[in-house]
């Protein structure tokens, strides 16, 4: 027996990171109870996405405009640049308001058992950001195996500029239990204590 449209539907929400069977069945039946104004606006946004959003020729981070609004704004401090893994982790950064300067989209990690090296990131466009007045490089990388060598390897990269090479802090978020913290948040904890 081949598929109806809510088996075709629920296949294709259940490939989406985080979303499982259940939860694809749950959204197609949610849109089915729904309008089908809705289902015809979330079906032309979905199409019309690879049409509309790109990449920025300048940080790599996804927009309607090149360059992107963050890029082409005056107000960013341009001679810090935060390097992320993702175009989503810009955004997260983005909304905590905490960073004012510009971002590097590296487009991934090095991930050598994945076969991705240095040359399948972006790297040299980066290297080719780096301005006299460029001061910092924030390396916002997730604290992994992969980010620990990416960082490593961008590090090496950038001793030969005259740039300062910085990471983010990790280690015990606020609220958090002693009780249930790994070893390596521990430990990064411990190397990462501040003076009070």
């Amino acid at each position: 027996m081949s598929p109806n449209a809510i088996d075709r539907l629920v296949a294709l929400l259940s490939k989406l990171p985080g979303v499982g069977k259940k939860s694809a069945s749950r959204m197609a039946y949610h849109i089915l109870d729904g309008e089908s104004s809705y289902a015809h606006a979330l079906a032309d946004e979905l199409s019309s996405l690879h049409r509309s959003v790109f990449r920025c020729g300048v940080c790599g981070g996804f927009t309607e405009t090149d360059p992107c609004p963050i890029c082409s704004d005056p107000g960013r401090d341009t001679s810090v640049i935060c390097v992320v893994e993702r175009a989503q982790d810009l955004r997260i950064i983005e909304e905590s308001r905490e960073f004012h300067g510009v971002f590097h989209v590296l487009g991934g990690l090095i991930a050598p058992l994945e076969g991705i090296g240095p040359g399948d990131l972006a790297i040299g466009k980066l290297i080719e950001r780096i301005k006299p007045d460029v001061t910092e490089i924030i390396l916002a990388l997730n604290p992994t195996v992969e980010g620990d060598t990416t960082a490593l390897y961008l590090h090496k990269v950038l001793k030969d500029f005259s740039v300062e090479v910085t990471r983010l802090a990790s280690g015990l978020p606020v609220g958090g239990d002693l009780e249930y913290t790994d070893r390596i948040t521990l430990s990064r904890s411990f190397r990462g204590r501040v003076k009070i």
